[in-house]
């Protein structure tokens, strides 16, 4: 399980590099100094989530079609209790939605690029009401640019976009300033 001393320390030093954040991230700052568990699932004051920018060769980043939020989003999910760090979760959360494997990529970074504060609509068949999620971005680029098994069960497609076609103009930026030489 991913203690709540990393995650502390993994959002101390992104908001060092980013300290105009400091107000969008204070909720989570927040739950963590009253001791909430934001590494489970099933706390809906909000809870952290990891993701996997992955870069191919072509400066193309990789996006799946998530079938239960019928979005295109870039491959990412819940924290499970065999997840050490927050970077390996959104290395396994790639290889589970895509099969593409943590020995594929090359870590580009080793904090997260962006740390993306978004609404989950609720979802009344799991009893779950409307949450915020901290999704914690880690870039990674592609030795390939093979999508090698889909998780069928969240992802309908995969598709290479151009990093002008990421939805976020924050993580946008930051993709484009990470592949400059």
């Amino acid at each position: 399980m991913i203690s709540p001393v990393e995650i502390h320390q993994v959002l101390t030093d992104y908001l060092d590099a980013h300290p105009e954040e400091k107000g969008t991230l204070a909720p989570l700052s927040d739950l963590l100094g009253l001791g909430v568990r934001v590494t489970s699932r099933m706390d809906f004051r909000g809870h952290v989530t990891a993701g996997a920018v992955v870069v191919n060769e072509l400066d193309q980043v990789l996006h799946i079609h998530h079938r239960g939020l019928n979005r295109w989003l870039l491959p990412g999910g819940h924290l499970e209790t065999a997840d050490s760090t927050l970077i390996g979760a959104a290395l396994r959360e790639l290889d589970e939605e895509t099969g593409i494997k943590p020995t594929a990529v090359d870590t580009l970074r080793a904090g997260p690029i962006h740390i993306d504060v978004h609404s989950i609509p609720a979802n009344e068949a799991k009893g779950e009401p409307v949450h915020p999620h901290y999704d914690c971005r880690y870039i990674f680029r592609a030795s390939s640019a093979g999508v090698l098994a889909l998780q069928a069960e969240e992802v309908t497609d995969s598709s290479w976009r151009l990093v002008s076609e990421i939805a976020d103009e924050t993580l946008r930026q930051r993709v484009a300033a990470a592949l400059r030489p």
